[in-house]
């Protein structure tokens, strides 16, 4: 399908817009892989499902040369309506909480400046249109610092037009580091402790994992019960590496735009079949 598109635009990514249009009506996936979908939605039906879902979708750049595009913007792209798709997915299933892992610190130091400047487009875009999809509330996680003033804006946009909706909490994990946001909890403690007159022993006395997590990004949030990773890799990547402490973790071989919806609830089935001892 992929390729169809290329051709229509002489080569040209489509726009993330024109991307998530064009996959609003996908080919029938087959009588089969329906039947197996719906007994895998029927197995859930009494199974516990996961409150806060993180997902790292990943293997896009590999996805794009494996096909031989020519930069790696086309699978950005695609990668970004995957996330798109699995927020449906998501929601559909009564999960409360997601967080989509976009934009690393490491990426902002480890990607070539044509690079970045298609992922935050691309961001910027996937905020605009998830803001205006469906009654889902949009959160900023990370670090804008780094981020240029129009995906700040758009980012900070998104959060303002969705406040109040009620619907799935939607995190978008950009200029997001889990090394920074523990960083940045801990100096806003001090900043606070030292605005109200605090002594550095009482500081001391007071400080707990729990109001350490009171002023994380997702403070108010459940952790993850369950952090997905596409494409086979096997490594959380300073991702949310304070509130996954006690997350499963579950890793998928496909690469992140060919993830499917049965990939996607076979995760939730093994989540289901997990025993989460906590430490007893």
């Amino acid at each position: 399908m992929y390729g169809r598109w290329l051709a229509r635009t002489g080569g040209a990514p489509l726009s993330y817009r024109s991307f998530v249009s064009e996959r609003q009506a996908p080919p029938a996936s087959g009588l089969l892989y329906g039947l197996y979908k719906n007994r895998l939605r029927r197995a859930l039906a009494d199974a516990p499902i996961p409150r806060h879902v993180a997902m790292i979708i990943d293997g896009n750049r590999r996805w794009a040369r494996l096909r031989e595009l020519e930069t790696a913007a086309h699978g950005h792209r695609a990668g970004a309506a995957k996330y798109r798709e699995f927020l449906v997915w998501c929601d559909d299933l009564g999960i409360s909480v997601t967080t989509l892992y976009l934009l690393s610190t490491d990426n902002l130091t480890g990607r070539t400046s044509e690079e970045l400047a298609g992922l935050f487009d691309i961001i910027g875009d996937l905020a605009e249109d998830l803001s205006n999809f469906r009654n889902w509330r949009i959160q900023h996680v990370g670090s804008l610092d780094a981020l240029p003033e129009k995906l700040r804006n758009q980012l900070k946009a998104a959060e303002k037009r969705t406040e109040n909706n009620k619907g799935l909490h939607v995190n978008l994990a950009v200029g997001y580091g889990g090394r920074r946001e523990i960083a940045d909890a801990m100096r806003s403690i001090v900043q606070t402790h030292e605005s109200e007159g605090g002594t550095l022993d009482a500081l001391a006395e007071i400080l707990t994992p729990e109001l350490i997590g009171e002023h994380l990004y997702t403070s108010g949030q459940p952790d993850p019960d369950l952090v997905i990773r596409t494409s086979g890799e096997q490594r959380i990547s300073d991702f949310m590496i304070w509130q996954s402490a006690h997350s499963e973790f579950y890793f998928v071989e496909a690469l992140g735009p060919d993830l499917r919806e049965v990939d996607f609830l076979r995760a939730i089935r093994d989540f289901g079949r997990r025993q989460r001892r906590f430490g007893q």
